[in-house]
């Protein structure tokens, strides 16, 4: 196991300006012991690699083999880029001198001259490339990168004042069940409030020292949300890095886990194509499929309660599964989480509270089927209602937009732009409840091509990320809750009429 995060402190490193440290190697798997720099290597060999036990990646023209690193210390997002540049993907988590991690890993150097032309890029694209590089950079010289302390301690104090009215609305709910249903209604809002806050503290936004970054995610995510945060980074560092791909086959790790969402949902023909002989024997899924419109808010409300679910695999990696598993858990063969006491105490801590509250709002009724109903609306109201909170969300940021083969990505920029709309306020909706509802993913499409930018701050990197999209004439979409919601149950049943039309007697 890896004992230092591969990312170097920011403000620590020579990238900004400190004292530079002796770098410590990472552990890495023993099959790569003995491994031999080979010089020159085209970008079709580079190619072959792209599997989690046979993974090879190019980053600023140098070639590295990390198969079968699944001590990786951002998770599997490592494996997202076998067989391609993962420049940019690194950038977008990493320090500046964070590659000087990577020495042990070098094997060799892209050969441009001797690759095949089709595979290398044209100085067109070369240039853009260095384009969105230079943007970034200036980004940082403008302190786009710095948190500001005072405005995270805000935000952790009011969530603190909405965990206590929630709290409160149950103690003094005395059997009453429009306070209970109001507890849980406060609650959902904090658990989703929560997922944000956390959010930004993992993609270290806030902290750059990872372990503290690591110590206060304990405390919004496992304790307050109730999800490992090991299961979190792991899933969702490799959205980012490839959002709305399709996976390329099987054994690769190349896919976005958000959108693997089959048989209950396709977000393309290639979803359900791919799936189409499992798909004649089901009826369930067949069902869905053709349904899928109708039962996306449903659906929605199960989100958070799947999410929960996969979170304690991570956290007690022991636990009976009954068959069903998380695949990003199963690529790290269940090693279980960086912090395993911490997580477990986190989990624990969270669950305590709530059963507590759930509790509150169940004693009142004085026991019989009434308590047991007061306690049901209680936790059936704050997991849909989160769900539905969280996913939606979610949901708009990426949902009804592009989606790609693996085999057939565009660059980083592009992926990301594309693949992704930001929320803006409109049809009633003040902007001022969206910046606060959606916890700064209304800025999705920056925060995706910059995660460690923090929240407070992406409002000024949009008016870059937009003027750059402009001149470079890269497309770029943005649209308020209600247009967006349309656009998504658009999006699902035009993909559910294709299925249709493809399986007119199924």
């Amino acid at each position: 196991r890896a004992t230092f995060c591969l990312i170097v402190e920011m403000g620590k490193g020579a990238g900004r300006g400190g004292q530079k440290e002796e770098l410590p190697r990472l552990a890495r798997p023993k099959s790569l012991d003995n491994l031999k720099y080979q010089g020159k290597i085209t970008y079709e060999e580079v190619k072959k690699h792209r599997t989690p036990d046979d993974a090879w990646i190019i980053i600023r023209d140098k070639v590295y083999d990390v198969s079968a690193w699944n001590e990786h210390p951002g998770g599997n997002v490592i494996f997202t880029t076998a067989g391609e540049d993962a420049t940019d993907v690194f950038n977008a988590f990493h320090a500046g001198g964070s590659v000087h991690y990577l020495k042990d890993f070098e094997i060799g150097y892209v050969d441009r001259e001797g690759s095949c032309p089709e595979l290398t890029p044209s100085d067109k694209q070369v240039a853009f490339e260095a384009a969105y590089r230079k943007l970034r950079s200036q980004l940082m010289v403008q302190g786009m990168f710095n948190a500001s302390p005072m405005w995270y301690a805000f935000k952790m104090l009011s969530q603190v004042l909405i965990w206590l009215l929630g709290f409160a609305l149950a103690w003094h709910s005395n059997g009453r069940w429009p306070l209970v249903l109001a507890s849980g209604f406060v609650h959902a809002l904090f658990l989703q409030q929560s997922g944000w806050l956390c959010h930004d503290i993992l993609h270290h936004q806030l902290f750059k020292d990872r372990r503290m970054g690591h110590a206060l995610g304990l405390v919004w995510g496992n304790l307050a949300q109730g999800f490992s945060i090991s299961w979190w980074v792991n899933k969702h560092n490799s959205h980012h890095a490839v959002p709305n791909l399709v996976e390329s086959r099987p054994e690769a790790a190349d896919g976005d886990p958000d959108i693997d969402t089959m048989p209950f949902l396709a977000w393309s023909k290639q979803m359900w194509a791919q799936r189409a002989e499992a798909l004649r024997g089901s009826a369930l899924g067949r069902f869905m499929i053709r349904n899928q419109a109708l039962l996306y808010f449903p659906l929605l409300g199960m989100a958070r309660v799947s999410w929960a679910l996969q979170g304690l695999q991570y956290g007690f990696p022991s636990m009976p599964t009954f068959g069903w598993s998380v695949k990003s858990a199963e690529l790290t063969g269940s090693k279980g989480t960086k912090y395993p006491l911490g997580e477990k105490a986190g989990l624990i801590g969270h669950y305590t509270w709530y059963l507590t509250t759930a509790y509150l709002c169940a004693s009142g009724a004085g026991g019989g089927l009434w308590a047991v109903s007061l306690f049901s609306l209680y936790v059936v109201s704050t997991n849909v209602l989160c769900g539905l909170f969280l996913a939606l969300v979610f949901g708009l940021g990426h949902n009804g937009m592009s989606v790609y083969h693996a085999d057939d990505r565009p660059d980083f920029w592009k992926l990301q732009v594309s693949t992704t709309r930001n929320i803006v306020g409109g049809k009633g909706v003040p902007q001022a409840f969206v910046d606060w509802f959606c916890g700064g993913l209304q800025y999705q499409v920056e925060h995706h091509l910059f995660p460690q930018v923090p929240r407070h701050n992406l409002p000024a990197v949009h008016a870059a990320v937009v003027k750059f999209c402009r001149d470079e004439g890269v497309a770029f979409h943005e649209a308020d809750l209600i247009d967006g919601t349309r656009e998504v149950l658009s999006h699902l049943a035009h993909v559910a009429d294709e299925f249709i039309e493809h399986f007119p007697a199924l």
